[in-house]
């Protein structure tokens, strides 16, 4: 592992320190995944923090406990993050986990057992417009620059986590057949009680009706915005600044089109097609 400045390098992937460490990189790599674990899978700014108000009521039937009392890194701990060996290890089953990380790094245990994995992807040009204000308000990760100049940053995978087409294509694969379920940020926000209810397939869950409508209401954006376990509110302003740009910023789709020129879209676009050409991948916004 190498430093940059506010940043670990891990196998060749940025990582802020803020809330990574070398000991904690180590910890990801040897972690003992258990057979019943859940992991939401997610490039940055994909609606990370979203699945972690959602796991928790989803395993548990919808007890709000946990969503109400716990703040969500430790509810939903990344695997790869600092909170993570302090956390984790003591969690009862079933254990509900985010990672940023792409399927090749994932550690040997994963490999071997029958966790699940939920993976979240959204339009990379939305994904871009996020992160770029989160790099606005976060003081640990450095300066964006400008939107064009970010934008470049980007689709050189000179950014967290790097190449959003890398990261989407390598969890796009056969290998972990029934273990993996796909959505989209997208069919989120477009019909979240139909993706709640795909959540509680994959992963044999039960829930009724009346907590389904809870579970429903809670986890609309305005309303985890407003929760302070959820909206990262506790953090230090030294850290997140919120008057910059608040961390839960709009939760929508289709932000990019109030930020991006027509040279831009057109580069964007054209650059993610070339990457993504052979994958078969479709998307709900590759028809806009």
């Amino acid at each position: 592992m190498e430093t940059e400045g506010k940043y670990i390098k891990y196998r060749g992937l940025l990582c802020p320190k803020e809330t990574h460490s070398e000991d904690s990189l180590k910890y990801f790599e040897g972690f003992n995944t258990r057979d019943d674990d859940v992991i939401a899978i997610t490039y940055p700014k994909s609606g990370t923090v979203w699945m972690q108000e959602i796991l928790p009521l989803i395993l548990s039937g919808g007890d709000f406990t946990s969503v109400h009392t716990v703040p969500n890194w430790d509810r939903v701990p990344w695997l790869e993050e600092t909170r993570a060996p302090l956390v984790l290890d003591n969690k009862p089953s079933p254990r509900a986990m985010v990672s940023h990380m792409p399927y090749h790094l994932m550690p040997p245990s994963f490999f071997s057992s029958q966790a699940k994995v939920i993976y979240v992807a959204r339009n990379p040009k939305d994904v871009l417009v996020s992160s770029f204000y989160f790099h606005q308000m976060a003081s640990f990760l450095d300066d964006p620059g400008t939107f064009d100049e970010f934008l470049e940053k980007f689709l050189a995978g000179e950014v967290l986590f790097g190449k959003w087409t890398d990261h989407v294509k390598s969890w796009r694969n056969n290998d972990l057949g029934n273990r993996i379920l796909f959505v989209t940020y997208e069919e989120m926000v477009k019909d979240l009680r139909g993706v709640l209810r795909r959540f509680l397939d994959f992963l044999g869950r039960e829930m009724t009706e009346q907590s389904m409508e809870q579970v429903v209401s809670h986890c609309t954006f305005s309303h985890m915005k407003n929760n302070a376990m959820s909206n990262f509110s506790m953090i230090p302003r030294d850290i997140m600044d919120h008057e910059k740009s608040p961390f839960l910023r709009k939760g929508i789709a289709g932000d990019w089109k109030k930020h991006f020129s027509a040279d831009q879209e057109e580069k964007f676009n054209t650059t993610i097609k070339e990457e993504m050409a052979g994958t078969n991948a479709k998307f709900p916004w590759d028809e806009e």
